[in-house]
């Protein structure tokens, strides 16, 4: 292990060389000053004295350069330029180096001056060739013969043989602490600072080539992994060299914190990798492109940790995955930030989320699962209030967004009402786009939204929502009001309507129900303009029944041809709501026909009013059979007119009270003036018909304590035919 001298007796005259922190330039010598022999001692003294005053700095000069240099090796300075501190340390090394080389005229001096001046006290620190002052540390030649080397500290630094540099510093500082104990140094205090302050910069020399090597291990040479492998015994070295602070507080011997200082290197150098990456000019693209570079960088160095650096550390024992996992997961959450702090629109605030929660998050980041080392969890990659303040800016920004998506979906709509466009027929169902893109546009957005965080995606989910509860009665009033007012059309946005109900209910339980009153309030809407629209196109049909022409003519089949061609456009109607508006229908057709029958025309009597009950029965069953085979289910309805045409057509007058009986438990909605008006058909007599609305009155009001079937289903037929007072009707009250 080379020394800082290869003897004590080639110590340089104290006359003829300078301070070991002064720091000259390589390119200028220094010419030694050689005295006369006959005034040599007392100009020896005057230029000791003279070289005192004008090279070398005061002790408390020297005590605080030494204090900032040892923060400086403590970590605790302020982060400088690593290539700055590298070329200053080489330069003080090259500038030290050139005062060895000058040893050889100091020698000539020495021998020249005599024997006694070597005991004086400005003897200069030649940390870095490992020359000391033999006044100083008392060795002989002897001692130190076979200890000098050629290979000098700041060499063993500069060709990156650390370990070999950390220990002859060690042994330097080890000889030092024992002269200060020694009192060597109790007349030299400035001697002593001199050394300690050139052991300092030596640490510190080597302290930045540790973070010069850091620096340069991820770059497009990379770094031995020799170099790496001493690079961790060293730092482990100098740990166990230096456990603890002195207990006497001496700066000497004081810890290094090397290992700090290279997990501060290693986040430099990742901060320094990650901020490579540049933005992108272009919004949305420009950001995802970013991302997409800022990915592949941290995958490939990390990957490269993971296959070449941590192996090398790993052999000399020391941990460098998790620093340096932890160290881009910094660099990344820093970055992240800024990005977040200038993303603007929906576009660049879900890509941001999305590479966040879903890129750099995945489990498969780094490639293959092989190369998994263990890890501690890491804290998130963003801040929780920087999380929810980009979801809440993207939900503001969506919000905008999709009740623009629904504006276009309308306009869509509104065009293809002008176009006159014809519902295609899928699945034997009239269908509009209306339904697919609004299904589209829902599950599109709450799917992508779902992929960030479930708490986004609820979110989205209720943004959706209220868009579509907004664009229900929007479109179901530009609808109504547009030329576009057709059957298949009609049929079509029923569909589009029971579809939301159906598919995006079943889709997202539990988070729709919001959405049922607007449906169900659109779905009705149009099926009451589906029933305006055939009752007015069949309303005229009905006023030629129960007139005496209605006895010789089938006048009821017209009516029933359009009932058939209305049942066809239902047919492609989703089924439930099918049902529904073709039992409207043939409650629509029963009801007319009675309120035909009870206000009518013309009045029947003997032989006219048995041949109207017969052709009402002949209706009544051709009605019935015709909404059977259509599928109607309201079998309820087929005994209303059977039991009007039963009464009109009684022979037998008892049994009147029987079928009005039947008709009362079957339509509880029935009231006594429809009683009244079916009793005038026959004008039974003042008497009887007393009798009979009596009994009817009684079991009306029976049937409404007790609740009958009809009204528990809420079946509703006589409540809406309304019966006007007529002379028939008066007389029979009387």
């Amino acid at each position: 292990m080379a020394e800082w001298g290869s003897a004590a007796a080639k110590m340089p005259s104290p006359q003829t060389v300078a301070s070991g922190p002064e720091l000259h330039n390589p390119r200028e010598p220094v010419v030694p000053q050689i005295p006369a022999q006959g005034s040599r001692k007392a100009s020896s003294e005057d230029a000791s004295s003279a070289h005192r005053e004008g090279l070398r700095p005061g002790l408390g000069t020297l005590r605080r350069a030494f204090s900032k240099a040892s923060q400086w090796a403590s970590g605790c300075a302020p982060q400088e330029d690593p290539g700055l501190l590298r070329r200053s340390s080489r330069l003080l090394f090259r500038s030290l180096r050139r005062a060895r080389d000058e040893g050889p005229a100091a020698d000539q001096t020495q021998a020249a001056t005599g024997p006694g001046v070597a005991h004086g006290r400005e003897a200069p620190s030649r940390a870095i060739d490992g020359v000391s002052p033999q006044s100083s540390t008392g060795a002989g030649p002897a001692e130190l013969e076979g200890e000098a080397e050629d290979i000098s500290v700041a060499d063993l630094i500069t060709e990156r043989k650390l370990l070999a540099a950390f220990e002859q510093l060690r042994h330097l500082e080890t000889r030092l602490v024992a002269e200060k104990a020694s009192r060597t140094f109790e007349q030299d205090p400035t001697g002593f600072a001199r050394r300690a302050m050139d052991l300092c910069l030596h640490y510190d020399g080597l302290a930045a080539e540790i973070g010069a090597i850091v620096l340069e291990t991820l770059g497009p040479d990379g770094v031995d992994a020799a170099v790496l492998a001493e690079l961790a015994r060293v730092v482990r070295a100098e740990e166990e060299a230096h456990p603890e602070p002195p207990a006497d507080g001496d700066f000497l011997c004081t810890p290094r914190h090397w290992r700090q200082h290279w997990e501060d290197a290693v986040r430099r150098s990742a901060r320094e990798r990650v901020q490579q990456v540049s933005a992108g000019e272009a919004p949305g693209s420009g950001l995802a492109q970013l991302l997409d570079e800022l990915g592949r960088l941290v995958r490939h160095d990390l990957q490269k940790v993971q296959l070449e650096v941590h192996p090398a550390y790993a052999a000399a024992g020391y941990p460098a995955w998790e620093a340096y996992r932890r160290a881009f997961h910094g660099a990344v959450a820093q970055r992240l930030q800024e990005l977040a702090h200038d993303a603007h629109g929906c576009e660049q605030l879900y890509i941001l989320l999305d590479w966040a929660s879903n890129v750099y998050s995945s489990p498969d980041f780094l490639g293959s699962q092989d190369l998994a080392l263990p890890s501690e969890p890491l804290p998130p990659l963003l801040a929780p209030d920087v999380w929810a303040r980009l979801e809440s800016d993207y939900a503001s920004f969506l919000e905008t967004k999709i009740a623009s998506c629904f504006d276009g979906i309308l306009q869509v709509e509104q065009s293809r009402w002008v176009a006159a466009e014809a519902p295609d027929v899928l699945q034997g169902h009239y269908h509009t786009p209306l339904s697919v893109d609004v299904h589209m546009l829902v599950a599109q957005h709450v799917k992508a939204a779902g992929v960030i965080s479930a708490e986004l995606e609820a979110t989205t989910l209720q943004i959706c929502t209220r868009a579509l509860g907004l664009f229900l009665p929007r479109f179901e009033k530009a609808f109504l009001e547009s030329g576009a007012v057709s059957e298949p059309n009609l049929c079509a946005n029923i569909n589009a309507c029971e579809e939301f109900r159906t598919h995006l209910l079943a889709r997202f339980p539990g988070s729709l129900e919001e959405l049922e009153k607007p449906l169900v309030a659109a779905t009705c809407a149009f099926q009451k303009q589906l029933l305006q629209g055939f009752q007015g196109d069949v309303q005229p049909l009905f006023k030629v029944l129960c007139t005496k022409a209605w006895l010789t003519q089938d006048v009821l089949q017209p009516l029933l041809d359009k009932v058939v061609a209305f049942a066809g456009h239902l047919e492609h109607v989703v089924p439930p709501r099918a049902q529904e508006t073709l039992q409207e229908v043939h409650r629509y057709v029963v009801r007319e026909y009675l309120a035909q029958a009870l206000r009518p025309r013309e009045r029947f009597r003997g032989v006219e009013r048995v041949s109207g009950s017969q052709k009402m029965g002949l209706d009544a069953q051709a009605i019935g059979n015709t909404f059977q085979d259509l599928g109607s289910e309201a079998t309820w309805l087929g005994r209303a007119i059977p039991c009007v045409a039963d009464i009109l057509g009684e022979t037998y007058k008892d049994d009147i009270r029987r079928h009005l009986e039947t008709l009362i438990r079957s339509y509880p909605d029935i009231r006594r003036d429809h009683v009244l008006a079916i009793l005038a058909l026959r004008r039974l007599g003042h008497r009887r018909n007393q009798h009979l609305l009596t009994h009817a009155q009684d079991l009306l009001r029976a049937v409404a304590k007790a609740g009958g079937p009809g009204a528990a289903e809420g079946h509703v037929l006589f409540e809406e035919i309304e019966v006007p007072t007529s002379m028939d009707v008066l007389v029979t009250c009387i």
